[in-house]
């Protein structure tokens, strides 16, 4: 795989990622362009999911766009860094819980250490001391987890005002809002992070708009192969750049039934066999994330030290 080809599939990844979370807050600004409706295995219901799409577009240009709008305009960008960091942070408690379901023991350990480094030491989570140190934000939720479980997907679906989603979706996201805790805070805050997150979200949207022929189809497949990266950890992107490259390359495979069914059944592993495997690496996990810890601390110390020798500078 060329070098060129994974950093753009990156960036792209990164870019869906993004626009997921300006969906789910409703429409999206759109140009309207004729299109035919054909039935897919993915989208069976394309037809009224794109009369929904339309009214969210709707609501979003009269209604959300404008408000966001003024809400950008009068907040300085410092405080809606410091919302979205402090969101962020409370949204930690559901990765934490979903690292755990996965069997993801030592990313658990690490987000948790992520969740008090950054509601301690920065400010109940204002600031992102946590990524100075090391920690990465990690992206999990109930439907990812569902999906490690063998949950289907199930069909392709626009829901008013929520935007785009799945039937697996739909039940993962009502366990994150349970599990949020920002969920059970005052109406109007939970606006301030809803307009702080459509403000952001801004030139995600404006790139649907000028580079997308049908933002429908568009908004549709970033959606389902972005949930898909999520829900296999990357490895379904890795499967499509192996593939691209490969008919770059002009390289045809000839379907082998006998051995894709033999490889078929070495790959699929029973539940026993993932727990017991998952279970065996959980020394060596906490392992590695006491090192992580180590390091995380030594460069809070190093921040420390030099935080104070600057007063000193100061003072002289």
């Amino acid at each position: 795989m060329n070098k060129r080809h994974s950093g753009n599939s990156k960036r792209l990844n990164t870019s869906l990622i993004a626009l997921i979370g300006a969906l789910s807050l409703g429409g999206c600004a759109t140009t309207s362009v004729e299109h035919q409706t054909i039935a897919s295995k993915d989208d069976p219901y394309e037809s009224i999911n794109r009369n929904m799409f339309t009214f969210n577009d709707t609501v979003d240009g009269y209604l959300v766009k404008p408000m966001s709008d003024t809400y950008k305009w009068v907040t300085p960008q410092f405080v809606q860094t410091g919302i979205f960091n402090f969101f962020n942070n409370l949204k930690n408690v559901d990765v934490i819980i979903n690292d755990v379901l996965q069997a993801k023991f030592a990313q658990s350990a690490e987000d948790t250490g992520r969740l008090i480094v950054n509601s301690t030491i920065g400010l109940g989570g204002l600031v992102d001391v946590a990524k100075d140190v090391g920690l990465k934000q990690n992206d999990e939720d109930f439907e990812q987890t569902l999906a490690v479980w063998g949950v289907p997907r199930g069909p392709y679906l626009v829901l008013p005002l929520l935007g785009p989603t799945t039937a697996r979706g739909i039940s993962g996201a009502v366990l994150d809002t349970a599990a949020n805790p920002a969920s059970y805070v005052g109406a109007p805050i939970q606006l301030v992070s809803w307009l702080n997150t459509r403000a952001n979200a801004q030139g995600s949207l404006d790139f649907v708009q000028e580079g997308a022929l049908d933002p429908y189809v568009f908004i549709r497949e970033g959606y389902l192969q972005t949930r898909d990266y999520l829900a296999s950890d990357g490895k379904s992107q890795a499967a499509l750049d192996v593939d691209n490259e490969l008919d770059d390359n002009k390289v045809v495979v000839k379907n082998d039934s006998a051995a894709s069914n033999k490889a078929n059944h070495t790959l699929r592993l029973s539940s026993a066999e993932q727990t017991a495997d998952s279970f065996n690496g959980v020394t060596r996990s906490f392992d590695e994330t006491t090192k992580s810890f180590e390091n995380a601390n030594n460069k809070i110390d190093e921040l420390a030290k030099q935080r104070n020798s600057n007063k000193l500078q100061k003072a002289k």
